[in-house]
């Protein structure tokens, strides 16, 4: 039965993964491109760890293939066969490569003949290539970091480059108070191991420089390790400067048109209000930040435009709120960062201005 430890090649192909775990499992942690399939679901799972305590492991391996006989046997062995013809070229893991991954590949290769690789060492010896692959010394590119004030559109401008490492997009969170999306943020582990997977690709292209949003070290609930976050931030700013107007439209069409849109189409029956104590929830977080008046005042002029929005449809009137949060929270926040900062800035422009210097200095050019 064949073996593979080429976590390398899994990453650069973007190779499918079947694993094997039980639900719990899987949603603690997994890795990109991998079906949850599981060979035991938790409750058997459960019962056989508990008889392996209780009995030892001959009694809790016998346990299991009682458990996962017949028609259930059948039924799990359909289903990583469905998923083959779809993925021929997937491989599959376990917790730790052993039993529950070689019975998979054992049932398999009778069933259809074709012997399917497995991880050796499985989901704990890849998740430790993924976290070595995190460590600041691995890394060949230059971190240069884009700034700029909120609604500056630097997530937008920064996609145009093949070198940039989208943090927001592999947190699924914009990063600040209100950047939590309509679905949930990955766990730790997943933000790890995409990130892991974005890095070892952006190695394996040996770019010279890796273009970054200008962030903190958590983006929500997600944390970049500390050496990397200190090694991201180690870099070289370009600042994106966008006029107040522009910026208010942009962040308008972000925090509210947007992210209305998407709100509704996830809760169909009462998607606006699911929307309002969103916001509500995001302005009662920066609550001490703002202070009791402004937090009042902002809170006031949200439920105003929110009203008046109920009332005739118009959405207009959130811009109020916005302005007060961009001109007396997130641009004087902005500005003490940026006359605080250690790090050299290097250029400030507008958006073309901008693009033309990150294509004139640090393009896609590999090492």
């Amino acid at each position: 039965m064949s073996l593979t430890n080429d976590f390398k090649k899994i990453v650069i192909e973007n190779t499918p993964l079947i694993d094997v775990r039980a639900p719990k499992e899987y949603e603690k942690g997994a890795f990109l491109n991998a079906v949850n399939l599981p060979i035991l679901n938790d409750y058997e799972r459960h019962l056989v760890g508990k008889c392996y305590k209780e009995h030892g492991e001959k009694e809790a391996v016998k346990l299991g293939h009682q458990l996962v006989s017949g028609e259930t046997k059948q039924t799990r062995i359909k289903a990583w066969i469905r998923h083959l013809k779809q993925y021929p070229n997937s491989a599959i893991y376990c917790f730790r490569g052993g039993q529950r991954s070689s019975l998979c590949q054992a049932w398999l290769k009778e069933a259809i003949g074709k012997d399917i690789p497995r991880l050796k060492g499985g989901y704990k010896a890849f998740r430790h290539y993924l976290i070595q692959a995190l460590d600041p010394s691995r890394q060949n590119g230059i971190p240069i970091l884009l700034g700029g004030y909120t609604g500056s559109g630097k997530t937008d401008l920064l996609k145009h480059f093949n070198h940039f490492i989208d943090l927001e997009a592999l947190a699924n969170h914009r990063g600040s108070s209100f950047g939590r999306f309509h679905t949930p943020q990955p766990t730790q582990s997943n933000f790890e191991n995409n990130l892991a997977y974005s890095l070892i690709n952006h190695k394996h292209r040996n770019y010279r420089y890796i273009l970054l949003e200008d962030e903190g070290s958590h983006i929500g609930r997600c944390f970049i390790p500390k050496p990397l976050a200190e090694f991201f931030n180690s870099g070289k700013l370009i600042l994106l400067d966008i006029p107040f107007e522009k910026r208010l439209d942009q962040t308008v069409k972000e925090y509210v048109i947007e992210s209305q849109k998407l709100y509704n189409q996830y809760y169909l029956d009462d998607g606006l209000s699911m929307w309002s104590r969103y916001i509500i929830n995001s302005i009662n977080k920066i609550k001490k930040r703002l202070g009791g008046l402004r937090y009042k005042q902002v809170l006031n002029e949200f439920e105003l435009a929110f009203n008046n929005q109920l009332k005739t449809g118009d959405n207009t009137k959130h811009i109020n709120w916005i302005y007060i949060l961009l001109k007396e929270y997130y641009d004087p926040m902005y500005q003490y960062q940026i006359e605080t900062t250690n790090k050299k800035i290097l250029f400030k422009g507008n958006e073309s201005e901008v693009m033309d210097y990150i294509n004139q200095k640090y393009t896609v050019e590999t090492i």
